[in-house]
Order: C-alpha cells, then structure tokens, then sequence
C-alpha cells in the first residue's frame, strides 16, 4: 500500500537518504528543506509523485504556512510524519562556555520544532488508517546511558523529544509513536569519523517505521530495532 510520508530537514544526511528510499518503494514523499528553492537534489530524490517544500520548524509561521501548502498540494491524510530536522550547536562546547541562548536555540528547535510539525499536521494524521509518528531523537537523549556528560543543549534537548514522544503516545493511542536512535552516523552533524553511512541507517530507520506497530508506540529503539532506555 502506497502512504503519504512527510520527512522535515530532508535536504541532506539521513533526512535525504530516507526520502530516497520512501519514494523508491512508490510512497508519496513530502520532504522538507529550509529553502526548497536550492534542495535540488531532493527534488529529483522524490520524483514526480513528491514535492519538496520550504520549512523552518523552528518558526510558527513557517509550519503554519507548510501546513497550508500540503492541503493546496491536495494532501488529505498524513500517513508517517518523521520529525528529522535537527540541530547539534555545542559540539565540544565546555559547560563554562555555554550560552544560554544556545541552549534555548537547541530547545526551540530540536524540542519544540517537532511538537510545532505534529500540532499542524495532526489533523491529517488523524485521517489515516494506521498514522505513525518518529521523531529522530538520539541515544545522548538518554538519561540512563548518560556516562560521558557534555553536551548540555543537544542532551536536553532530545531528552524532551523523547518525553514528547511518551506524552503524545499517551494521549493519541490511535497512532503509533516512537523515538529513533540514527547510530553514529557520517553526515556534518556526525562528523567524519562517525562508522555508519546515512543510506545504512536510514535503512534501518525505515525497517523500525514501517513495521513498528501500537504496542510499540511510546518506545525509543535505534536502528537496528532494539529498544534503547531512556
């Protein structure tokens, strides 16, 4: 069966990867960029049965303004929203340097970005047979696996998408909702050194999406499939 899937931060990395790999099994992909003007690649990514269009989630005119293009688009049901569109800004930032507007910029972004996605497109989740919502957190989100500290802004922040992710599987038990773990993945967030390539993990991202089913709403799993702590 052919879904309407709608991918945030899809321009480059994992984001672009899983566009690909939607579209190549015929699903109809609505992938976003920042400027969907320059995102060419990613036009051709998901052909002519997509559309790329420009959205910052860390606006709430943009994603109000991207909630009006999917319907003048025709877009009548949302059947996966993967909330991708992420930002790292204290990599190997000391918590003696750390300013607050980082921090704040990590939250409005990463925390509040994809609370902000879900809101506008609940709506047309809610008209789908079986709606999905994943959100692509991070296993430095994880309180019980923190060993290594740093990282305050991008930590705390994804510690709240993933209590954004209980929270919504809670309340909307007619959809499945979950938090992903990308691996260690080579992109400019990852950075060079990082073992996993983006087609890898958006492979195993995709394979935890598409089989994951309500009794798993609520969960956090990684790549592989296996449940992560929180």
């Amino acid at each position: 069966m052919n879904h309407t899937i709608v991918i945030t931060g899809a321009n480059r990395g994992i984001g672009l990867e899983l566009a690909k790999l939607a579209a190549s099994k015929g699903h109809r992909v609505i992938a976003t960029a920042r400027s969907a003007e320059k995102a060419a690649v990613l036009k051709e990514a998901v052909g002519s049965k997509g559309a790329v269009l420009s959205l910052d989630i860390a606006k709430d005119e943009s994603v109000t303004g991207f909630a009006s293009s999917l319907k003048e688009l025709g877009v009548t049901a949302v059947d996966i929203l993967i909330n991708n569109a992420g930002v790292y800004l204290d990599d190997d930032v000391a918590f003696e340097s750390l300013a607050s507007k980082m921090i704040l910029e990590s939250f409005n972004t990463n925390s509040i970005g994809p609370i902000r996605v879900t809101q506008a497109l609940l709506p047309l989740l809610k008209k789908a047979r079986a709606p999905k919502v994943a959100s692509v957190s991070s296993l430095m989100g994880s309180m019980a696996d923190n060993k290594a500290g740093g990282a305050y802004a991008y930590r705390m922040s994804k510690a709240a998408v993933n209590m954004f992710t209980r929270s919504l599987a809670a309340d909307e038990r007619e959809m499945t909702v979950i938090t992903l773990h990308p691996g260690w993945v080579k992109t400019d967030m990852g950075g060079d050194r990082a073992p996993l390539e983006p087609a890898k993990s958006a492979e195993g991202l995709w394979t935890v999406i598409e089989s994951a089913t309500p009794d798993d709403s609520g969960k956090f799993f990684n790549h592989a499939g296996r449940e992560l702590p929180w």
